[in-house]
């Protein structure tokens, strides 16, 4: 996800004007009988804790933020910190990647959940993606004839096994502590390896597969993992459809609107500016005359001056865009004629070593001078451009 997480952690990365993470917030909230949301991770508690604050206040449920003292992996995060988990004596508690983009069916998913009654149960999200791209997931194999069952969870294949995959999202009922903490008694006795850091798909998941404990909750709605800039830009545009039904009040509109697009109040975008589809503009920026951008991410205190074209982007915090600059990414959007298509996550280099077409990404406090165009390139933060470039990462 560089270098747009140098300058801001990236659960905190906006999509649709609202921080990664605060989506997951926002749908837990809606929860009957929600306690509590915690958030666990490696990142700074003073870079998290404004955000937790807020988020209290606006969706009205208490928000903690614990911070590991190492990465962790996602087992190792709910071992650490059980006692918090506990508190409250909950009967299961939800699991989230931050990274993920979803319409968020918590309620039915722990519905769902709550039907096999028993405590030491796993419902897994699942969902079915192309054959060709099921092994960039962790592979789910369930009987459908017994209440969706996982008789098989392989991570990350290196054959195919099932096109239905791991959405990273999770209800573990408050008795799988229990096996984890056995799991970790086990590996400090073995002194196998680091014992306090743990993966949940490969340490837990594997072995509960198969042993009547592990079910899937299919979804058949939209789902993204947000690993790549060209992602958070395609997530950023479903949550901005979402907004048409729900806050349409937060879109913009105007004759040189098009589609959905979401201005910061306190932004600043010329009436002959022309935005849109998906695009989100950042607290005071300044988009001036004769301005096209059409889906990208523009953050927080930007300028772009007079008849810049920004296309499939990511610009980052404070950048400066030229007069007559063109700003280009390669689209990276879905097959609507496959089925079960999904945006992919491709690496950044081809087998070639060459640079993967992809959005193209200006980092923080970026200058790009006018008339200049930078094509399909990452470009890292606190850099002046002094030419055009296509294809390449400035370092």
């Amino acid at each position: 996800f560089r270098p747009l997480s140098l300058e801001i952690a990236k659960p905190l990365f906006p999509l649709a004007g609202r921080a990664m993470i605060e989506h997951h917030i926002e749908a837990c909230s809606k929860l009957n009988d929600m306690q509590e949301v915690i958030l666990i991770g490696s990142e700074p508690t003073s870079e998290m804790t404004p955000f937790v604050r807020e988020a209290s206040t606006k969706y009205g449920v208490s928000v903690v933020y614990l911070q590991e003292y190492k990465p962790l992996g996602t087992a190792g995060g709910i071992f650490h910190f059980r006692d918090q988990i506990r508190k409250g004596n909950p009967s299961s508690f939800f699991v989230m990647n931050a990274d993920v983009c979803c319409d968020f069916p918590l309620q039915e998913m722990l519905n769902s959940h709550m039907r096999h009654g028993r405590n030491d149960v796993i419902t897994i999200m699942g969902t079915e993606v192309e054959k060709a791209h099921s092994s960039l997931y962790g592979c789910i194999v369930a009987n459908d004839a017994n209440n969706n069952e996982v008789e098989h969870y392989v991570e990350k294949p290196e054959t195919y096994v099932s096109n239905t995959i791991n959405c990273g999202i999770y209800v573990l009922g408050i008795g799988v502590l229990d096996h984890i903490k056995s799991l970790f008694n086990e590996q400090e006795k073995l002194s196998t390896g680091d014992s306090d850091s743990q993966g949940l798909e490969r340490n837990i998941l594997t072995k509960y597969a198969g042993s009547r404990k592990l079910f899937v909750y299919r979804h058949h709605g939209f789902w993204s993992a947000v690993k790549t800039p060209g992602t958070a830009v395609f997530s950023s545009q479903f949550y901005l459809s979402r907004q048409r039904d729900i806050n349409p009040e937060r879109l913009a509109q105007g004759p040189n609107i098009i589609g959905d697009v979401l201005i910061h109040p306190t932004a600043k975008v010329a009436s002959t500016a022309v935005l849109g589809p998906n695009v989100t503009i950042g607290a005071n920026t300044v988009v001036k005359d004769g301005v096209r951008i059409k889906h990208t991410i523009v953050l927080d205190g930007c300028t772009i001056e007079s008849h810049a074209c920004i296309l499939y982007s990511v610009v980052g915090g404070s950048t400066q865009v030229g007069s007559w600059a063109r700003i280009e990414g390669t689209p990276n959007n879905v097959n609507p004629n496959q089925p079960f298509a999904h945006v992919t996550n491709p690496s950044t280099f081809n087998e070639d070593g060459k640079l993967n077409p992809n959005i193209t990404v200006l980092g923080h406090n970026t200058s790009v001078p006018k008339g200049t165009m930078v094509l399909n390139s990452i470009i890292l933060p606190y850099k002046d451009i002094g030419h055009s470039y296509k294809n390449v990462i400035l370092l």
